[in-house]
């Protein structure tokens, strides 16, 4: 695993773990749900929108891109 592999499974892991949180605060203090539902639905809301980090090998060396629900195209991290 490289470097830029590394960071970007750690970027990943952390936007999914801030979203995860906030999601399963908001879910458990505003609505009625009990049980397993609640981490299920905090995963599921934050699996589709937390971004996608991917190193890439290009011609130009490696580097980083990430991908979001909220942006139209591929964005390189520098």
């Amino acid at each position: 695993m490289t470097k830029l592999q590394l960071r970007a499974f750690l970027y990943q892991l952390g936007c999914f773990a801030i979203l995860f949180i906030s999601v399963r605060y908001l879910v458990e203090k505003y609505t009625h749900l009990i049980g397993l539902w609640i981490p299920f639905t905090a995963f599921v809301v934050g699996t589709l929108l937390s971004p996608k980090f991917k190193a890439v090998k290009t011609k130009d060396g490696e580097k980083l891109f990430m991908k979001w629900i909220f942006f139209k195209d591929v964005k390189e991290i520098a």
